[in-house]
């Protein structure tokens, strides 16, 4: 009888080990399938291609960026910096071995490109277009170059957060101030930074020019705008809002009159990826405040 009993608790401790081994190798199957699967080394060289790469869960196949790619933080620690864009040479990225560059039409400069074409590195070039749509095609393009097709949930979190964004009866005029050292530049029709100002409700300060243009008094007094909006970076190297007060032509306007300055994270606001709709949203509110 005892032996039947021994016998009988082997069994059971067996089997009780292997159901636990099964439960398991399913677990570790439907982790597997949850991951992305790729053996790609990619080259961002774009901020907004950056997020999407990692937001889509590629972050660790990030092997180097450009200097805009500062979200998420993680990437200081992972990837290698090759600089800004316009002045990256073909020599870094090809020390990095990649096995993928993903770059931005309007950014990446034509020498390069070249170099790049001669390489043999498999390379996907986008256009973007900084509105809403085009940041929903541009997430679409860029999860089909890495081979994935979960980027639904991402063009879904951009609808959902813009249904946060409150009306204002009247839209204030705002105009951008890129400062960077002594380099002051406004933003003008067609500019990220207008298309992002009117989607957050407001409406951009000037309309007699495209691009960016370097800040003048007479510009800066012709556009009259309610609001003066910063990258908060910017904004701090300018001597904050006591700096951004003094600049030529902005005591004479109604941003300067009545101090209405707001800044906010650069790459939040000119990444035009993942986090567009937080970006507007956020923009929204402060427009909200200061205009009230």
């Amino acid at each position: 009888m005892k032996k039947l009993i021994l016998a009988a608790s082997i069994m059971m401790a067996v089997y009780s080990c292997k159901k636990e081994e099964g439960a398991k190798k399913e677990n570790a199957t439907e982790a597997s399938a949850e991951a992305p699967k790729s053996n790609n080394k990619i080259v961002t060289l774009s901020g907004g291609i950056t997020e999407i790469v990692s937001a889509l869960g590629h972050e660790k196949e990030i092997v180097a960026t450009d200097v805009t790619s500062t979200y998420p933080e993680t990437l200081k620690k992972t990837a290698e910096n090759l600089g800004h864009v316009r002045s990256i040479t073909i020599e870094p990225i090809m020390a990095v071995n990649p096995t993928l560059i993903l770059a931005s039409e309007k950014d990446i400069n034509p020498e390069l490109m070249g170099k790049i074409k001669s390489s043999g590195i498999k390379t996907e070039v986008f256009k973007q277009d900084y509105t809403v749509e085009g940041t929903k095609k541009l997430i679409t393009d860029v999860a089909k170059a890495i081979g994935n097709t979960d980027y639904q949930k991402l063009t879904d979190k951009i609808d959902a957060d813009l249904k946060q964004i409150q009306p204002i009866a009247k839209k204030p005029k705002v105009l951008f101030i890129y400062a960077r050292g002594n380099m002051m530049m406004v933003a003008g029709k067609n500019t990220p930074m207008a298309s992002l100002i009117s989607i957050a409700g407001g409406e951009n300060a000037v309309t007699d020019f495209e691009d960016f243009k370097p800040l003048t008094p007479e510009a800066v007094v012709k556009a009259n705008p309610d609001v003066l909006f910063f990258f908060s970076t910017g904004l701090q190297g300018a001597g904050g809002n006591e700096g951004a007060l003094k600049m030529p032509g902005v005591a004479q306007t109604n941003a300067g009159k009545n101090k209405k300055i707001i800044a906010m994270d650069g790459g939040l606001i000119s990444g035009f990826g993942p986090r567009l709709g937080e970006a507007a949203v956020g923009l929204n509110k402060l427009l909200i405040e200061n205009t009230k």
